[in-house]
């Protein structure tokens, strides 16, 4: 069972000092919450699979299997689960596989860890997905009214797994035996930040290349998070020690994907894109190795718990959130550029090399 409490207690930050550790926090949002829990002079451990990437505040696990990452947990403060294999391939046997046991079985091994700790996290926030609610075109679904999906009609059957995942997901974390620790589910939209590689640098290339119209019919909600409020909607739930069970990290206005793309495309100055019937959309989504899913579906998500705690989100409407982030991944490529022309290392600061 989760607990539906709020009593109004605003809060922005958490306090400085703490010790954070990220599991499965070597991916974008793990990148974006390190540099975050960083700024604020926290203390921050990664737990990743990377043997590659591996350095003093990075410690490998396999999320399968006890090991000595379990002492990092020992003392700590917050502890984000994030571990997941993508969702962004084809649902072969052995994807849906991967897909169920990375999320399932590194919660429940996290809840195992900690019950043998004899100083828990103080709070475990643990990834979920706002993919849980039904495809919704008539009503926005919330964390009180929000219905869960995998029985509803008229959508492909294959859709119900992503729903399984995230149910089975959820469970694992409510069923760990945490007595000592407070648990929060996120069940986050997409998380919109100009980084390479990101959702938000997939869909700006298909905008300024021409392929960014209206996806299927463009009646399909599209439920989105600007990376500034998510992590500071994560500061909001470490601080705020009445919150617990399952909250939605979205922006308060999900809109139809027709709207979406037009307000993207007028951000980036692009006034062209291909419109992708669903047909076309389905060769596409095979020809690049995912499904189709991923933007048909309707996602009309919203905060109430943050909205009812008294959170404040930076960028309520999609139109202005989109002109910020087109204008920061263009500064971020201006700023390669000039990094490349005078050779200045990775990690060396710009005024450090010309100096």
């Amino acid at each position: 069972m989760t607990q539906l409490q709020n009593a109004p207690n605003f809060s922005n930050h958490p306090a400085q000092g703490q010790r954070v550790v990220l599991a499965g926090g070597s991916g974008h949002v793990g990148d974006l919450l390190s540099h975050h829990f960083r700024a604020q002079g926290n203390a921050v451990r990664v737990l990743s699979r990377r043997r590659g990437s591996m350095d003093k505040d990075t410690v490998w696990w396999d999320g399968v299997n006890l090991g000595d990452w379990v002492s990092e947990l020992n003392a700590t403060d917050v502890l984000i689960n994030l571990a997941g294999r993508s969702v962004d391939c084809r649902y072969t046997a052995v994807h849906r596989w991967e897909i169920m046991e990375s999320r399932v079985q590194s919660t429940k091994l996290l809840g195992k860890a900690i019950r043998q700790l004899s100083d828990p996290p103080r709070v475990w926030l643990n990834a979920s997905t706002a993919t849980i609610y039904r495809h919704s075109l008539d009503r926005d679904m919330d964390e009180l009214n929000g219905e869960i999906g995998g029985e509803e009609e008229g959508v492909p059957p294959s859709w119900h797994f992503s729903v399984e995942v995230a149910k089975r997901w959820e469970e694992a974390l409510w069923s760990s035996e945490t007595s000592g620790t407070r648990k929060l589910a996120l069940r986050s939209a997409i998380v919109m930040s100009p980084v390479a590689g990101s959702a938000f640098d997939v869909l700006l290339r298909l905008v300024r290349l021409g392929l960014g119209g209206t996806v299927g019919s463009g009646r399909q909600y599209i439920s989105w998070i600007h990376d500034v409020d998510f992590v500071n909607a994560l500061d909001h739930l470490i601080a705020n020690e009445h919150i617990s069970g399952h909250v939605n990290i979205t922006s308060p206005k999900p809109l139809p994907n027709e709207e979406f793309m037009r307000a993207l495309r007028s951000a980036c100055g692009t006034h062209f894109g291909f419109h992708a019937p669903t047909p076309i959309l389905e060769i596409g989504a095979f020809l690049m190795r995912t499904e189709s899913e991923l933007v048909l579906k309707s996602r009309r998500v919203v905060p109430s718990r943050l909205l009812e705690d008294g959170f404040r989100f930076q960028f309520v409407n999609w139109s202005e959130a989109a002109k910020d982030l087109v204008s920061r991944w263009r500064n971020e490529k201006a700023v390669a550029r000039e990094r490349e022309f005078l050779g200045v290392p990775q990690g060396m600061r710009l005024h450090e090399r010309t100096k």
